[in-house]
């Protein structure tokens, strides 16, 4: 009877350390939780860690200073919290926590699996009877996916480096690691290209913006002016780097070129003086790509670019460009017919490869969204299916904002690592609180819970070509941004679930836990100022 006693104890045990592990709020969640009986009671904060990590301890001491009020000594002997190195883990991303009787081990086999470990033990710390306290507990941990990304599209609504900065803090928390920077656009140039400084004095000054919606006739009559320039960009970088985020930035081409058309208009295909546009949409001007001083500007400009940012990927957006100002111009149709051109989607397939040639003369590797494989996404588009001459090179990164599968499988079947940002569960700007039914331009808002199911790998995908997918990024779009406010109304809090999903195994995933863990993030934001309330 005793024996069986002890069993019985033995198994509720068990059971309630499963359910703690459970119910930890730490997002995104760990891949392995185990939930141990005690709590460590930190009287002092002793800190060790290895040389190469000087950078985490600065993080972690500043952590627990801003988080907890606390400040923590480094000590060569009886530190309780160690950061550690080790082999044992073959992704760099991977960590393990413990938290026993001796206090807090973090153990990786880099840096920013260091770096990952200390974003989790921020949030299993708890501050109780005005001491500071963590659950024993065993953690073992790694990301679903390599790639995990948000996108500021700081081009239509400029923001600055103070917010950015802010923006890359909260990230880092988040573990994303790739902060996807849209910094030229029809309505802005936003990065100071020294060889052509007309790009900012010009192209970065737009007279007013558009308000409300696509459609709409208003205008708010202030002047939108600003860009970073190389200095701050190469701050932003190094800010980025110290919490483990790669910076990539994307630089539009061929279409979506209308702010730096308005600095230098022999960039354009028409000819025609124009000035950076104030409203927004799908609009028709795009660099003239016949013309070869046109080809040495986009060179200049990138190779400025790659000083700036150690990334060894350039994005070159691709997207939604209108072909009418290639089939109008004489130059244009006498170029195609020169190289045997068939048509402008096999042009913007010319012109794409002989980017990507560029980029990897200078050791680095392109990436642009999906419309840059030539298959028809627009109604705008011609249909070429079947007798496409030009093949994207099979090195270019593919980001689909299109949800077919069929296109996904053969960008996969092509050779091409993909980025899944299908639109309708990644595009925050769709959150936007002014759309009016029934326009032409109208998305459907995305709740949370959406958000939150989405997979980068569909359901229906063939498993040989799964590692193929190499993550998922998530969107803000600028146009309807323009003020910080009305962007973190929409960054907040649908980013959590996006960086839950790239880095969660999707058998781990629960929308009742993650939505609960959400109250650090929500008390964090709200004390920051990001949002005003919590937005449930």
């Amino acid at each position: 009877m005793k024996h069986r006693t002890l069993f019985i104890i033995w198994i509720l045990m068990i059971i309630s350390l499963g359910i703690q592990a459970n119910n930890l709020s730490i997002i995104p969640y760990p891949n392995s939780v185990v939930a141990h009986p005690g709590t460590y009671q930190f009287d002092v904060c002793h800190l060790s860690f290895d040389k190469a990590l000087k950078n985490e301890a600065m993080y972690l001491e500043s952590m627990l200073k801003e988080d907890f009020g606390l400040s923590s000594i480094t000590v060569k002997k009886g530190a309780n919290i160690r950061l550690l190195l080790s082999p044992q883990f073959k992704n760099a991303e991977a960590y393990q926590l413990q938290i026993g009787k001796k206090g807090v081990t973090i153990t990786a086999s880099s840096a920013r699996g260091i770096f990952y470990g200390i974003q989790t033990l921020r949030q299993v710390l708890q501050m109780r009877d005005k001491k500071l306290c963590a659950d024993y507990l065993t953690i073992k941990d790694e990301p679903a996916f390599k790639w995990r990304a948000f996108m500021l599209d700081d081009a239509r609504a400029f923001k600055g480096m103070e917010i950015v900065k802010q923006l890359l803090d909260e990230m880092a928390i988040l573990k994303m690691n790739i902060f996807h920077w849209h910094l030229t656009e029809d309505q802005g140039w936003r990065i100071e290209i020294k060889k052509y400084p007309k790009l900012t004095d010009i192209g970065g000054t737009r007279d007013s913006t558009q308000l409300n919606w696509y459609e709409s006739t208003t205008f708010d009559g202030t002047p939108l002016t600003g860009y970073y320039t190389q200095k701050e960009i190469k701050e932003i970088v190094r800010y980025a780097a110290d919490r483990h985020i790669t910076i990539i930035p994307e630089i539009e081409m061929p279409g979506h070129a209308s702010a730096a058309i308005a600095a230098y208009p022999w960039l354009g295909t028409s000819g025609k003086n124009i000035q950076v546009p104030c409203a927004f949409g799908v609009l028709s001007e795009a660099f003239n790509v016949a013309d070869t001083k046109v080809l040495s500007f986009l060179e200049d400009v990138l190779s400025e670019v790659i000083e700036l940012f150690p990334s060894n990927i350039i994005h070159i957006g691709g997207d939604e460009v209108k072909y009418e100002q290639w089939k109008d111009s004489p130059v244009v149709q006498r170029f195609m017919k020169e190289k045997r051109i068939n048509s402008p989607t096999e042009l913007q397939v010319w012109f794409t490869n002989h980017i990507c040639t560029y980029l990897q003369s200078k050791g680095k590797r392109m990436m642009g969204w999906n419309d840059i494989t030539g298959d028809k996404l627009h109604h705008y588009h011609d249909s070429v299916e079947g007798n496409m001459q030009q093949k994207l090179s099979s090195d270019a990164l593919v980001q689909f904002w299109t949800g077919d599968l069929h296109l996904l499988q053969k960008a996969a079947e092509s050779g091409h690592e993909i980025v899944n940002s299908f639109h309708e569960y990644t595009y925050l700007n769709y959150n936007h609180d002014k759309i009016t039914p029934g326009l032409e331009y109208t998305f459907a808002p995305i709740p949370l819970e959406k958000a939150y199911s989405f997979s980068p790998i569909p359901k229906d995908f063939p498993i040989r070509w799964r590692n193929q997918i190499i993550g998922m990024g998530c969107q803000m779009w600028g146009e309807w941004i323009p003020t910080v406010k009305s962007m973190y109304k929409m960054v907040y809090p649908y980013w959590a679930a996006h960086a839950e999903t790239g880095w969660t195994q999707e058998s781990k995933k629960d929308y009742t836990r993650f939505k609960n863990a959400l109250a650090y993030f929500i008390t964090r934001w709200v004390e920051k100022g990001y949002i005003s309330n919590h937005p449930f």
